[in-house]
């Protein structure tokens, strides 16, 4: 490649790079998972549309799981233990038991309605088995459900790529074999070397971070987002799930009190928007609009199928015992988004050589485009239908922090946000637990020192100093005072995460 051509394809990328972003507040004005533009972006620059050739099946896998790891990294750095702690178990359910029903429900019905052999109605079944973590993250992230059921479906979209890859994966080997013990036993082979490797990196991970003292505050983000793809490329070659390990690994560092937690995060929806936009371009490339017409019927038909029978049978097989209300259920049946993972997953049968397997890429892709403008714009009204939305949607503080090595003592930051209670309450009212101070306030972009008497407002922001010790004391009493005012403790609210 000549310098001049580098420099055509930078600015081909950023143009197209600028324009999924622009693309991203379109849809996020309307409702839409981003993903729709961005496939869309992608057709438009194809061969079909401005004359870009791609057909590359096996650059669309590597690119396309890559993105997917870093999806998941990104996925499991913006989690909420406490938003996940209580449903683990229905979410480990539902991408198990939930994927496999989901699975032999819509592959027996394309079967038999559609005439497709088995091989191919198995490989559709398992690529749209599982909800998609981009779409979820992206999406059910503006709708304020109830952090239980917010929580479940964030899990559940972080669990359950791993099993329909492994399917997936099995279920391309020419000629089929269909052996139980093989499928169950790679499943279970699989998923534990995901899960050991994964909060491994996680912990191991959050204790050097603890311990080092890195020259720069973007180190830490770059280390963390690391420690989530070490951990992805080593289960991976151990032959394990390296999306398990990705999410896992990404979960347990986000929750494990790490400095700089705002930048990582901010780091890490970059990184993960980066990700979509990449992996969505590449797919929408890969795709020939001009096969598309032939597949229509088939794509509803699986689609109906998908979202009116094998979701909801599988959310009710996976669910009962665990008394999750009816109304969440349907939710959870309706919520099933499917996004990237599907268009990435039906490469594999592509590289792997398996008949009709390009087919099964047009039919997915018309699946994931049509019922994607169906649900994506319809959650918040069906939420609502449900009465799941709830009236109090004040949004959390959210408190940072940053190691003083010397001092053995850490800086907090947090801004008093819209609806806080410790709006109008005093320095002195707050209570702060020894030795902890309020040492700046930053009030409509003028810093002050505050005094015992000073005032809270909404849209301060508090600089806090305080050590390693009473860090957390001193987290939960603001997040006690934000929720329930200077008098929290009388109303038994002590600022536990929630």
């Amino acid at each position: 490649m000549t310098l001049h051509q580098l420099y055509v394809a930078l600015m081909i990328g950023g143009v197209v790079l600028l324009a999924s972003i622009a693309a991203t507040r379109l849809a996020t004005g309307i409702g839409l998972p981003s993903l729709l533009l961005f496939l869309g972006v992608g057709v438009l620059v194809g061969e079909d549309g401005l004359g870009l050739p791609f057909d590359n099946a096996q650059l669309a896998q590597d690119l396309g799981t890559a993105a997917l790891a870093v999806i998941l990294v990104e996925g499991g750095l913006t989690t909420r233990f406490s938003d996940i702690r209580k449903v683990l178990a229905p979410a480990g359910v539902l991408a198990t038991v939930g994927v496999a029903v989901s699975t032999a429900v819509t592959a027996a019905a394309v079967h038999w309605i559609l005439g497709m052999d088995w091989q191919l109605a198995l490989l559709l079944g398992a690529v749209v088995s599982s909800t998609d973590a981009a779409a979820v993250f992206s999406v059910l992230r503006v709708v304020p459900l109830p952090r239980r059921l917010s929580g479940l479906l964030e899990a559940e979209s972080g669990f359950n790529d791993a099993p329909a890859v492994i399917l997936v994966t099995l279920f391309s080997v020419v000629p089929l074999d269909l052996d139980p013990v093989t499928i169950v036993g790679t499943l279970a082979y699989e998923l534990a070397i995901g899960t050991v490797l994964g909060l491994a990196a996680g912990v191991l991970g959050a204790m050097a971070l603890r311990r080092i003292a890195l020259p720069a505050t973007g180190l830490y983000p770059l280390a963390t987002f690391g420690l989530g793809m070490l951990a992805f490329a080593a289960a991976g070659s151990a032959h394990g799930s390296g999306f398990l390990a990705a999410y896992l690994a990404g979960v347990v560092l986000a929750n494990s009190g790490l400095p700089h937690r705002s930048a990582t995060r901010s780091f890490a929806e970059g990184a993960g928007w980066l990700a979509q936009i990449g992996v969505f371009v590449i797919l929408g490339l890969l795709v020939s609009p001009d096969e598309l017409l032939d597949e229509v019927v088939p794509a509803i038909v699986a689609g109906l199928v998908l979202l009116l029978l094998a979701r909801p049978l599988s959310v009710v097989l996976s669910l009962i015992g665990f008394r999750v209300p009816w109304r969440e259920q349907l939710f959870l049946s309706w919520a099933g988004l499917r996004g990237a993972v599907p268009i990435v997953l039906c490469t594999y049968p592509i590289v792997a050589g398996v008949p009709d397997s390009w087919r099964l890429l047009n039919i997915v892709f018309i699946l994931v485009v049509l019922f994607t403008v169906i649900q994506g714009p319809s959650l918040r009204p069906v939420a609502e239908w449900l009465h799941l939305i709830p009236r109090d949607t004040t949004r959390e503080i959210q408190v940072d922090a940053a190691p003083l090595d010397v001092l053995g003592a850490e800086l907090l930051t947090m801004t008093v946000s819209p609806g806080s209670r410790l709006h109008n309450v005093t320095v002195l009212e707050l209570r702060l637990p020894d030795p902890s101070v309020i040492t700046l306030i930053i009030r409509a972009g003028q810093p002050f020192v505050p005094q015992p008497v000073t005032r809270l407002r909404v849209g301060d922001e508090l600089l806090i100093v305080t050590t390693s010790v009473t860090r957390d004391l001193a987290e939960r009493r603001l997040r006690a005072v934000s929720r329930r005012g200077k008098l929290a403790y009388w109303f038994d609210e002590y600022g536990d995460q929630a």
